[in-house]
């Protein structure tokens, strides 16, 4: 077994997106083949309405998938294909754009103003570039949560784990996606396939990520330095951790305990041309959709 090393811890970065949005952004428009097959990874979390409530108004995605994980308030949604619902929390939305699609996100606060999701970006291989849109929603009762013995909770979103498999099928990463609580002062690992890319987002509390041939349960913060997520500077901020190879993530919760997602997926390693919410794979591919937008045929009739 091998511990995945930590090759970089960052914070997210404050950005504005859609019609006024104010969010975190961990990852995204920079180097597609640093998380690959993952592109864009963004927190959307605010106490005040005013900074959220006009949305993600119409905008087209091709080329990609999307994953909304919402975790406080509501998020309506509507595409150009007829679809509409409403994300609450604890509820995911997995939208596969395929061929191409038009839709807005309208965040709403829950009864004290409050607002907190996630929305990741997947990208699609060329030989799934053109396929046909699908939603997958699935409510928060549908998605399994395991509790260990020592008081961790893991919530499987997609893919599976100690036995239990996330309700989101056929995603063209076989991605990985984990909602993970530990407990204050345990150590725990969590194993991930040696082939998958990986990165954690802590989001409440703290602790530190490591590598150590050693037993679990022995990690201690001067023993792991310069491999760890600082537990004094993480509390209540935005962290992204990004692994190296190995089969196993190791993590020693803070005094306050830890909360964060744990995300994995095969890289795809083709090339990538991007223009803001479209991915194709070549510049002609990416004019061509620019052509579809302006001339009215970028929404393909159903085959």
């Amino acid at each position: 077994m091998s511990i995945r090393p930590v090759l970089e811890t960052r914070r997210a970065q404050p950005a504005i997106e859609g019609a006024g949005v104010h969010l975190h952004r961990a990852f995204g428009f920079h180097d597609p083949s640093e998380l690959d097959p993952f592109l864009l990874f963004d927190d959307f979390r605010n106490d005040d309405p005013a900074r959220y409530t006009q949305g993600f108004p119409w905008h087209p995605h091709r080329g990609i998938e999307t994953i909304t994980y919402v975790l406080a308030g509501e998020v309506d949604h509507g595409d150009s294909l007829g679809n509409s619902g409403r994300l609450g929390a604890g509820d995911v939305q997995w939208m596969t754009a395929g061929s191409g699609i038009l839709h807005q996100e309208m965040p709403r606060g829950n009864l004290q103003g409050q607002m907190h999701g996630f929305q990741l970006w997947a990208n699609l291989p060329a030989a799934l570039k053109m396929t046909a849109p699908r939603y997958q929603d699935v409510k928060a009762p549908d998605i399994p949560e395991i509790t260990d013995d020592d008081g961790t909770r893991v919530r499987v979103i997609v893919g599976s784990f100690w036995g239990r498999r996330g309700p989101v099928d056929g995603i063209a990463a076989d991605p990985q996606y984990l909602d993970i609580s530990v407990p204050p002062g345990v150590s725990k690992t969590f194993k991930i396939d040696t082939y998958r890319r990986s990165f954690a987002y802590v989001f409440e509390g703290a602790g530190a990520f490591a590598y150590a041939s050693r037993p679990t349960g022995v990690l201690l913060e001067k023993e792991i330095a310069g491999q760890e997520v600082n537990i004094r500077d993480m509390s209540g901020n935005r962290t992204l951790i990004r692994f190296g190879t190995g089969d196993e993530v190791t993590v020693q919760a803070g005094p306050d305990g830890i909360r964060f997602l744990l995300i994995s997926g095969a890289p795809i390693e083709e090339p990538v041309a991007w223009h803001g919410p479209i991915v194709m794979n070549t510049q002609d591919e990416l004019r061509q959709a620019m052509a579809d937008l302006r001339n009215g045929t970028f929404i393909r009739p159903a085959q």
